[in-house]
C-alpha cells in the first residue's frame, strides 16, 4: 500500500508510520526549500521513503534566484521522483496570482527537463473555481509534462481536462467525507489506471480518523472506500494504485 502524497516531516517521530496499516512506500513533498530538504533527508534515511521538490502556491513570497537554484539542486538527487507541489491557490484573501503563476511556470519547465511528474495543487473558496480554470489554461500551454491533480477535488471540467490530458488524479481522506459527492462521482470515474491514492498527512483524516492528525498508513481507509465506491475488492485496488504509483514516479527504472 503507497502514498504517494504526505509531508512526513510534518509529523512527530517520522520513523513511527512506516509499515503502519500495511504501508510500503510513501512519497514526501517538499513544498518549499526547507521542506524539500526535509523531504530529501527522509528519504535518504528510509529505503521506503522518496521525495519531491518544490514550491507550493501559498510559499511565493519566498520565491528568489537563491530559492530556485536550492530546489533545482535537489532535483538530481536519485532518491527525488517528481516536482512540487505547485500551481494555484485562490483560497486566500491574500492570494498573490502573478507570483504563483511565475512559480507554476517554473516548476512546469523543470518537470520537462527533468522528465519527472509535476505535482499539482489547486484550491478554491467555496463556490469559485478561479483556480482550477486558472490551472486548466496554463496546462493547455505544456501538453508534455505528466501532471498529478493532487488532492482531487471533483470539480467536473478538470476531471474532463484531466481524463483527456492523461492526468493522474490523487484522491485523498476527504473523499470518505458525507458532503464530498463531486470527489466520490470522480473516483468512481476516473479510470484504474490513471488512479492515485494519497493522505495528504497530516491533513485531512479520513473517516474513521477524522478529526485528528492524519497518518501515511491511513491512506488504507481511502483505500477500502473506493474500492466499495466502485464495488471492487480492495486488495485489488491495491494492488493497481501501487502499480500506478510506480509507475508515474519511476520507482523502477534504472
Amino acid at each position: 500500500m503507497f502514498d504517494t502524497h504526505t509531508h512526513l516531516d510534518y509529523i512527530d517521530d517520522p520513523a513511527s508510520t512506516r509499515a503502519e496499516l500495511g504501508l510500503t512506500g510513501m512519497v514526501c513533498i517538499g513544498a518549499s526549500l526547507l521542506h524539500a530538504r526535509n523531504a530529501v533527508a527522509l528519504a535518504e534515511q528510509y529505503g521506503d521513503v522518496w521525495a519531491t521538490v518544490g514550491l507550493h502556491p501559498t510559499d511565493t513570497d519566498e520565491d528568489s534566484d537563491d530559492v530556485r537554484a536550492g530546489i533545482e539542486a535537489l532535483l538530481g538527487h536519485p532518491r527525488v521522483v517528481g516536482v512540487g507541489e505547485s500551481g494555484l491557490d485562490d483560497y486566500w484573501d491574500d492570494t498573490r496570482r502573478t507570483a504563483q503563476l511565475r512559480a507554476f511556470e517554473w516548476q512546469l519547465g523543470l518537470a520537462r527537463q527533468s522528465g519527472k511528474p509535476l505535482v499539482i495543487h489547486t484550491r478554491d473558496k467555496a463556490g469559485q473555481d478561479s483556480a482550477h480554470r486558472g490551472v486548466m489554461d496554463v496546462l493547455r500551454h505544456w501538453p508534455d509534462v505528466t501532471v498529478i491533480l493532487h488532492c482531487f477535488s471533483g470539480h467536473p471540467e478538470m476531471l474532463r481536462f484531466g481524463l483527456e490530458r492523461g492526468a493522474y488524479f490523487g484522491f485523498a481522506g476527504n473523499t470518505t467525507y458525507k458532503n464530498a459527492k463531486e470527489i466520490q462521482d470522480a473516483a468512481r470515474a476516473v479510470p484504474l489506471n490513471q488512479l492515485l491514492l494519497e493522505t495528504d498527512a497530516p491533513f485531512l483524516a479520513p473517516v474513521p480518523r477524522r478529526g485528528k492528525p492524519n497518518r501515511p498508513g491511513y491512506v488504507r481507509y481511502t483505500l477500502e472506500f473506493i474500492a466499495a465506491l466502485r464495488g471492487m475488492d480492495a486488495a485489488e485496488l491495491e494492488r493497481v494504485t501501487d502499480a500506478n504509483a510506480r509507475q508515474v514516479y519511476r520507482l523502477d527504472a534504472g
